[in-house]
């Protein structure tokens, strides 16, 4: 059986990027019929508050991200990371280093090992020559091979590595003779921590071996065993640093595919190392793409909302967000953007995730929230509409519950965000800036009253004598007419245009940013039977009387 978890480390706000990597997890394990786990990884104990943990909790619980066995807190563990790591100093899988402060506290260093016979995930790829500086000494210790390389620009490089990527180690003094082998002292600088130093030197050569594995979504991944370091697995203060801790826990909770973010791709070859030394066996991996900005960096706060409890504030649903997140990185095959739950578990798979970057769009998701706006039912609608335009605070007992459902009703299919009920004010409130004298156009001072688009109203406008003579006698024509309905109002729009010999449809535009303050909206008749032909009087004479003083 396959076995995903998601081990976040909460610490604040829940990040876009990480609660996908908790849906691409959670879509494997369903597909697969396997288990989904939850490991919260607390033990920077100062940052992992028990307010982040619960938010975190929140958030998955808002998106629907069930999982399959108790909360596993890597906190809990800590005394047998100690163990382990302890186990591996016994085993000489690690030695202890002095603090660079001098104190007599020790961390424990994790050992890459020199024999790597037994680790399957390293092979060798043929000899290496490195001409060094011979101004600099070459340093051969237990913490590794320190040394000054000459680079293409003929620039001193210095350069330090673990002892395990050197195999076979050479240094050659100027005149080319060899004078240390690393294959002769390896056992006594591994037994008795001796170093040795030499100046002079002009070479060096050895056999250089990479660590490699297969990435279920990048393909074989691979690095140099000369470019890394052995690496701390124990603080000074016996707490155990992140690679021991997240490796020992995926053992003990028996995960079979690893699934994060591509920021853990150098992570994991040390992780390889630890599963080795800790006799296990590795478990599948696989490294998501990074989220990213229009300009191919990291997505941030500074681009945007970033965080998932933003997008619920602002009003998007569950089920949007989740599909959007679902689709940044990964394609079902087809041109679907729209996907129910079971739609997705069905058609997930990882060899499907791309290995590319994925870019954060905005427009998109704002597109697929509208989507799944317009399937909600009417009441559940409604019931939201009223909830946020109460927190607006410009929803109140005083206002008609039914004007309100009617509005409701006609801009459903209009609405991509719930926030957008900001902009039904026009059915509610007759007050505009725009008609206090003052020469505005927003609504910034009072919430109950409806602001008019500048540009529109300018765009509308710009044969101004002509329109306004054009609304008045739409304005003379609608006076004479009682409305039993919709059409009726279409009718006199109509009817005016052919009275004045104006192409079908002149008149919507002017009409429409008039009466609504914005070029845009449902239809324009059905707005107006909301509104009603005393309201669309009051509105017209308002505005045909000081337009001129406007623009």
């Amino acid at each position: 059986m396959n076995i995903v978890r998601f081990a976040p480390s909460p610490t604040g706000n829940v990040h876009i990027g990480n609660i996908r990597t908790a849906i691409f997890n959670w879509l494997f394990a369903r597909h697969t019929k396997g288990q989904f786990l939850l490991r919260i990884e607390d033990t920077d104990k100062e940052r992992s508050t028990k307010e982040a943990i619960d938010r975190l909790l929140e958030c998955m619980d808002w998106l629907g991200l069930d999982h399959d066995s108790d909360i596993f807190y890597q906190s809990s563990q800590e005394e047998l990371h100690i163990k382990a790591a302890m186990k591996m100093l016994s085993h000489g899988n690690a030695y202890s280093s002095k603090n660079s402060d001098n104190s007599d506290k020790k961390t424990i260093v994790f050992k890459l090992p020199y024999d790597c016979s037994t680790v399957k995930n390293v092979r060798e790829v043929g000899v290496a020559e490195f001409n060094i500086d011979p101004g600099k000494p070459v340093r051969i210790a237990l913490d590794g091979l320190k040394f000054f390389y000459i680079n293409e620009k003929k620039k001193s490089v210095e350069t330090a590595a673990s002892l395990a990527g050197f195999k076979g180690l050479k240094v050659y003094d100027e005149n080319g003779s060899v004078v240390f082998e690393l294959e002769k002292h390896i056992s006594e600088i591994h037994k008795s921590d001796c170093a040795f130093s030499f100046e002079n030197c002009s070479k060096i050569s050895f056999i250089r071996r990479e660590v490699f594995y297969k990435d279920l979504i990048k393909g074989e991944l691979a690095k140099p065993l000369d470019t890394m370091k052995d690496f701390v697995i124990l603080r000074s203060d016996s707490s155990p640093i992140f690679h021991l801790s997240n490796v020992y826990d995926d053992i003990t909770q028996k995960v079979t595919h690893i699934i994060r973010g591509d920021d853990h791709v150098e992570n994991t070859y040390k992780h390889l190392f630890l599963f080795w030394a800790l006799g296990a066996d590795i478990p599948n991996y696989g490294h998501m793409p990074m989220i990213v900005n229009h300009q191919g960096k990291p997505y941030s706060k500074r681009d945007g909302d970033a965080f998932v409890g933003d997008f619920r504030e602002k009003g998007y649903l569950s089920d949007a967000l989740f599909n959007y997140l679902s689709l940044l990185g990964w394609s079902p095959g087809d041109n679907r953007e729209k996907m129910t739950r079971s739609e997705m578990v069905e058609a997930f798979s990882l060899d499907r995730v791309k290995s590319a970057p994925a870019q954060f769009d905005i427009v998109k998701l704002l597109n697929i929230n509208g989507l799944y706006m317009a399937e909600l039912q009417d009441d559940i609608f409604l019931s939201l509409a009223r909830t946020e335009a109460e927190k607006q605070l410009w929803l109140d007992s005083s206002l008609d519950s039914k004007l309100f459902s009617d509005v409701a009703e006609l801009m459903k299919s209009r609405v991509k965000l719930i926030s957008q009920v900001a902009d039904w004010k026009y059915f509610f409130f007759d007050e505009s800036p725009l008609f206090s004298g003052t020469g505005g156009y927003t609504a910034e001072l009072n919430s109950k009253a409806f602001s008019y688009d500048e540009k529109g109203l300018k765009k509308a406008f710009k044969e101004k004598d002509s329109t306004i003579g054009a609304l008045s006698e739409f304005m003379r024509i609608f006076r004479q007419r009682s409305f039993a309905c919709a059409a009726c109002y279409e009718s006199s729009i109509r009817d005016t245009e052919k009275e004045l010999s104006l192409q079908e449809g002149k008149l919507n535009q002017p009409l429409r940013i008039v009466l609504t303050g914005t070029p845009s909206g449902a239809d324009l008749a059905n707005t107006m039977a909301i509104l009603g032909k005393d309201r669309i009087i009051n509105r017209l004479e308002k505005l045909l009387t000081i337009i001129n003083g406007v623009f």
